[in-house]
């Protein structure tokens, strides 16, 4: 099996694991991060949050699209160190205009139903982080890396 292969399967069946990553955006050069939920579309090239347009990370995000989203399962346990695996996707983010793409808040409301009600408010952004790569740590050292091609 490929590297890029099984890279996809191991990332599919986390992003299936896990509902909140951790989003990394840029405040005038200072780091900022934001726990969200999430999901990957199908074929693993884009990630899908929802944010208020009246926050910091939604104004980080228009003022420089490149971000960071941290997707790991640890359990807060000692075996994490060497059980547990994290992986960072780097892309670029960008909001999808209303009406543009219906399918990628549909996704999102699939696996985050109970976010329906926040979704319908007239301030809430649909945002699609477009993927260029991720880097899979697992077993404390090994790395991995897929580049999407996006």
């Amino acid at each position: 099996m490929s590297t890029d292969v099984e890279m996809q399967r191991i990332l599919s069946d986390l992003f299936h694991s896990q509902r909140f990553a951790v989003l990394a955006t840029d405040d005038h050069g200072q780091p900022f991060t934001s726990l969200m939920a999430f999901v990957a579309s199908p074929d693993l090239r884009q990630l899908v949050v929802l944010t208020d347009r009246t926050t910091c990370k939604f104004a980080n995000l228009m003022a420089n699209c490149r971000v960071a989203l941290l997707i790991d399962n640890r359990e807060n346990k000692v075996s994490d160190t060497k059980d547990s695996m994290a992986v960072t996707a780097i892309g670029k983010a960008q909001e999808v205009a209303s009406g543009e793409d219906p399918s990628m808040l549909e996704l999102f409301l699939a696996c985050h139903p109970y976010l329906a009600e926040f979704a319908a408010s007239p301030t809430c952004a649909v945002v699609r982080v477009k993927i260029d790569s991720y880097l899979l740590v697992s077993s404390f050292q090994k790395v991995l890396e897929w580049r999407t091609g996006g």
